[in-house]
């Protein structure tokens, strides 16, 4: 097995062929790469290590035989491992920024505003719990102790490469677990960069370890791996359904983000000027490759031609194009198979009725390659269509009339998701009330600023288990009661 070392601040993307594996890299057991696309220019610009199950059961060995050492660390130790991964993302955030734009086509304004700062924000967050957390409470005799479950399988999606790879990885290794983490194989590369930052951040041997590969490939694997104790899962509904009828044979604990369909539930009070262009922007962040972004506004239907009015004077002025410009407000879709997903999505709306107040099927005006998709608004949509139900995952917005309030909240409920929500009215006892009738993990009033120790996860068919915060945290504890701890 060779292994070689990666330069402290960039991945050479034409020889990154390896794995990283108790603390070294690692060429793959079964010789395969997998090639990394550019959807801005749909040229293949690296190719990084396909792994196997063979390549699992090594990761999940160097883990298992890291955890008895990683999990009597205390918790000061495993902070000030945690600081040195937050500085590290910081002093390399230009260079992870232009790893995300690179390979899944996020504006570089949007990858250092967001993509990476956030990301180091759960690091920070899982830093300083550790602070203020109590493993261990005494209740009468009985002392209840919050102990690191064991050795975690991590599988995070293309869409917040780093994020979702911090959102899971830091809190894991906050709470005393070893991991092995399964990024995509479509947006692999600062996953990659990551894994190097871990590595000159100090952090023992086994502890964080790196397998690329397929789900159905590496991702099987690791849900069906015995040696795991607990899998973290954010993708499709199917992909979440796959690992945990895997996972079930072993009995091991699965947390799952799948996705979602929400709303924005404007109310008649609401300042349309300001929230029909807030909520159009919310939607189509990250070129609308968020699981919860908003793309369902339910608005007043005396008020819908005002806000198709505002809605497409925000759409039209919005900037599509290449990710590396400094102006680009929204770059390509993340690949090909997206593309065509959203592209199908707008004709099922045209189809089906859904009146189209701009954008509409077809590439972007100028750009023949890249993945580029036109910001899409559909009015007069019906619940029952398919636009209004299935998760799209890409710039098009559903506007949704009502009548009365309690009409509205029937239609923010009639999906099988249930991750986000959004509620706008200038009377903040309404907007409360409103909120506590809608069955989504997370409701935001008013566009709120980002709060990272807010839970986030989802009701339904949105998956199951948070993160974030201290709830997030606790998914990687087990519960331990001593009885007659307290003596008489």
């Amino acid at each position: 097995m060779t292994t070689q070392s990666l330069n402290s601040h960039s991945v050479d993307p034409q020889t990154s062929h390896t794995f990283y594996i108790n603390g070294c890299w690692s060429s793959p057991a079964i010789p395969a790469s997998l090639p990394v696309v550019n959807p801005a220019t749909e040229e293949v610009v690296a190719h990084v290590a396909q792994g196997s199950a063979e390549d699992v059961d090594r990761a999940v060995a160097a883990a298992r035989a890291a955890f008895a050492g990683w999990s009597s660390t205390s918790a000061e130790s495993r902070a000030l491992f945690l600081g040195k991964i937050y500085d590290l993302i910081l002093e390399r955030k230009e260079v992870l920024a232009q790893a995300i734009s690179l390979e899944m086509g996020a504006a570089i304004g949007s990858a250092r505003a967001m993509q990476v700062p956030l990301a180091a924000e759960h690091v920070r967050v899982a830093r300083d719990l550790l602070s203020t957390y109590r493993f261990q409470t005494v209740e009468g005799g009985t002392a209840i102790e919050r102990e690191p479950i064991g050795v975690c399988a991590l599988i995070t999606p293309w869409n917040w490469p780093l994020y979702q790879i911090t959102a899971k990885v830091a809190p894991a290794i906050a709470a005393g677990c070893t991991v092995v983490l399964k990024p995509s194989e479509l947006s692999p590369l600062s996953a990659l960069l990551f894994a190097q930052l871990v590595h000159d951040a100090g952090l023992p041997r086994g502890v964080f370890n790196l397998v690329n590969g397929s789900g159905s490939e590496v991702g099987a694997a690791m849900a069906a791996h015995p040696d795991i104790d607990m899998i973290s899962i954010t993708g499709s509904n199917r992909a979440g359904a796959l690992v945990a009828q895997a996972a079930a044979q072993t009995v091991k604990r699965v947390t799952q983000e799948l996705g979602g369909k929400s709303p924005n539930l404007l109310l008649p009070d609401a300042d349309f000027a300001k929230a029909v262009p807030l909520g159009v922007m919310s939607a189509f962040r990250n070129v609308g490759q968020s699981c919860s972004a908003p793309t369902r506004m339910i608005v007043p239907k005396d008020r819908l031609a005002e806000v198709e009015s505002l809605a497409a004077a925000t759409a039209n002025a919005i900037i599509v194009g290449d990710p590396r410009s400094e102006e680009t407000v929204l770059g390509p879709i993340a690949n090909e198979a997206q593309f065509n997903r959203v592209q199908a999505m707008i004709e099922a709306g045209l189809n089906e009725g859904a009146k189209l107040v701009c954008g509409g099927p077809g590439r972007v005006q100028g750009y023949e390659k890249g993945f580029y998709t036109r910001p899409t608004v559909f009015s007069e949509v019906d619940s029952a269509m398919r636009i209004a139900q299935e998760e799209i995952f890409g710039p098009v917005l559903c506007i949704i009339p009502y009548e009365t309030v309690d009409e509205a909240i029937a239609i923010a409920n009639d999906t099988v998701y249930g991750l986000g929500a959004h509620v706008q009215a200038q009377n903040l006892d309404l907007a409360r009330a409103v909120a506590s009738r809608i069955r989504a993990g997370q409701v935001h009033l008013n566009y709120p600023a980002w709060d990272p120790m807010a839970p986030f996860g989802g009701y339904k068919r949105s998956g199951n288990g948070r993160e974030y915060g201290v709830y997030g945290f606790e998914e990687y504890l087990e519960t331990k009661a001593i009885v007659g701890f307290g003596g008489d």
